[in-house]
C-alpha cells in the first residue's frame, strides 16, 4: 500500500502524508528499546507515518523497527512516511546537510520523507542538546533562518528528503520564510503543540490560507516529562466534556481527541508505548463527531501550553510570545 490513500493528505509539493502519525518521543527514564518495540506494534496495527527527531536520541532503535517490518514483509519502504527534525544546535546553514546525513546514517535509510526545523531558536553548535555556560544560562547562536531554509531546500534537491517543513513556528516566523527572496519551496507543514486546551484555530486558519499543513503534537495532552512540562499541568484526558462525548460514541477520550483533530483537517501524532493504547489510537476512522461535538470541543480551548520551551524564552525568536 502506498501513501496515496484515503487517510492521507496531499502536501503542497505533491507528496502524500498520512493524517495519523505515530510519535516516538519518550521520557529519558524509558529504555530506548521501548521505542523499537512500540514502533513495531504501531506498524503492525496500521500506522504508516512515523515521527522522530535527532533530539529524541532513539532514531537507531526506531529505524531498526521499521527495517524489521520491511524485512518481514509487513510494509515496503515507500509505504512508510518518516519524519526527522533539525535540532537548534544545527541551524547554521553549513551544518544542515551534515545533520541530516548523520540522521540517515543512524537510520540506515537513503532518504527521509520529511525534514523539519524543530525549533526556530538557534543555540550554540556542538554535541550538547541544550548548551549552557558556567552560570547555567543557555548559549544562543545568531543565525539567519533564510539561510537555514535554503540549506533545507538543497537537501530536498539532493534527494535526501522528499519534503521540508518547520515546527514550533508562529505565523510571523512562517511569513518570514514565505517572504524569503528567491524562495524555492514553501514549508509543507508546521508541526506545533495543539489539543483541546490549545486548539490553535488562528494558526490553523493562517496555515490553510498558505497551503501549509498544520501538524499536531501533544494532541492527548503530554507525557508530563519534567524536563519539558510543569508537574501541575491539567490532565487533558480527564476533561468531563471530552469524556461525555466519548461515552456517547462508545469510544475512549483519546480516540475522540484524535478524531477531533483529523476532522479539522490537520495531521495528528499519537504517542503511546502501550500496546492496547497504540491499537485504540489507530481506531479513529470508523466514527465521526457531530458538528455539535466539534463545537463543544472547540469551547474547551483555554490557550494552555504544556510545552513552553522555556529554555529559549530569552531568544529574540522565541515563538510563543505571539498570540499565534
Amino acid at each position: 500500500m502506498d501513501l496515496k490513500h484515503s487517510h492521507s493528505v496531499k502536501l503542497n509539493d505533491g507528496h502524500f502524508m498520512p493524517v495519523l502519525g505515530f510519535g516516538t518521543v519518550a521520557p529519558r527514564d524509558v529504555p530506548k528499546s521501548k521505542a523499537a518495540e512500540a514502533t513495531k506494534m504501531a506498524i503492525d496495527v496500521g500506522f504508516r507515518h512515523i515521527d522522530s527527531a535527532y533530539v529524541y536520541q532513539n532514531e537507531k532503535e526506531v529505524s531498526q523497527a521499521i527495517r524489521d517490518k520491511i524485512a518481514d514483509g509487513t510494509v515496503k519502504r515507500e509505504g512508510i512516511f518518516y519524519t526527522t527534525k533539525l535540532w537548534a544546535t544545527f541551524l547554521r546553514p553549513e551544518l544542515v546537510r551534515p545533520a541530516l546525513e548523520r540522521s540517515l546514517r543512524n537510520l540506515q535509510l537513503d532518504y527521509v520523507d520529511l525534514f523539519i526545523i524543530h525549533i526556530p531558536t538557534a543555540t550554540k553548535p556542538g554535541e550538547e542538546v541544550i548548551p549552557k555556560d558556567a552560570r547555567d544560562k543557555v548559549i544562543f547562536d545568531t543565525v539567519d533562518l533564510h539561510d537555514t531554509w535554503e540549506a533545507l531546500e538543497k537537501c530536498k534537491d539532493a534527494g535526501l528528503t522528499k519534503s521540508i517543513g518547520v515546527s514550533n513556528f508562529n505565523h510571523k516566523l512562517l511569513e518570514m520564510i514565505l517572504n524569503k527572496p528567491g524562495l524555492k519551496y514553501k514549508p509543507v507543514c508546521n508541526q506545533v503543540e495543539c489539543h483541546l486546551y490549545l486548539n490553535q484555530s488562528k494558526l490553523l486558519e493562517f496555515c490553510k490560507s498558505k497551503d501549509i499543513i498544520l501538524g499536531v503534537y501533544s494532541a492527548l495532552g503530554s507525557q508530563r516529562d519534567p524536563t519539558w512540562v510543569e508537574k501541575d499541568s491539567p490532565i487533558l484526558l480527564e476533561d468531563p466534556i471530552l469524556n461525555a462525548i466519548a461515552k456517547k460514541h462508545g469510544r475512549n477520550p483519546g480516540q475522540v481527541a484524535l478524531r477531533y483533530q483529523v476532522q479539522r483537517g490537520v495531521v495528528v501524532l499519537a504517542k503511546s508505548f502501550n500496546e492496547k493504547r497504540i491499537k485504540e489510537n489507530f481506531q479513529i476512522f470508523d466514527f465521526e463527531l457531530t458538528p455539535e461535538d466539534m463545537k463543544a470541543i472547540d469551547g474547551l480551548n483555554r490557550n494552555f501550553r504544556f510545552i513552553k520551551l522555556l529554555f529559549t524564552v530569552d531568544h529574540p525568536r522565541y515563538p510563543f510570545s505571539e498570540e499565534y
